[in-house]
């Protein structure tokens, strides 16, 4: 009996689905993006900056890097999410630029996984600003570009 059930657990096997959510809730923001693109950029600037080879240097190293993928896991989910949940045709059609930020992100967060480059990193969050200004926009507020309180320097997009 249990070979049975082995046997068709196998061939049916349970594909999980994964969603912001399912209801729509409504609560969609930029903002969990712009702060990963952050952390891409402070890991890619520790990164850059260590020097020595010893066990020490190494570990950071696979710490730094596991952070970083991390946080650019986190900006690709959330700007799927706002992709394919948030914008709707009207949002398209009033922003022709958005469909091409969102492919252009996609590839800039890839290439910023791939390196250590901080031009990559910086443009990842370039055009999270610019989504985020966009989002904020089509919800019938004000963005504003503020500087962050992060190590990194940068801004953040923020509404009144």
């Amino acid at each position: 009996m249990n070979k049975i059930i082995y046997l068709l657990a196998s061939i049916f096997k349970e594909n999980k689905a994964f969603a912001h959510c399912d209801i729509p809730c409504g609560v969609y923001d930029p903002h969990l993006a712009q702060v990963s693109a952050h952390t891409v950029i402070r890991m890619t600037k520790l990164l850059s900056e260590l020097k020595n080879t010893d066990v020490k240097t190494n570990h950071d190293i696979a710490r730094m890097t596991h952070v970083k993928e991390e946080h650019a896991e986190v900006i690709e989910k959330e700007l799927e999410t706002l992709r394919n949940d948030y914008f709707k045709e009207e949002h398209y059609r009033q922003y022709p630029n958005l469909q091409q930020l969102f492919i252009e992100i996609f590839k800039a967060v890839s290439k910023s996984r791939q390196n250590i480059d901080m031009d990559s990193s910086q443009n990842v969050l370039s055009k999270i600003l610019e989504i985020a200004e966009i989002f904020y926009k089509t919800k019938g507020v004000t963005p504003v570009r503020v500087k962050s309180v992060y190590p990194t320097e940068g801004e953040i997009v923020i509404y009144k």
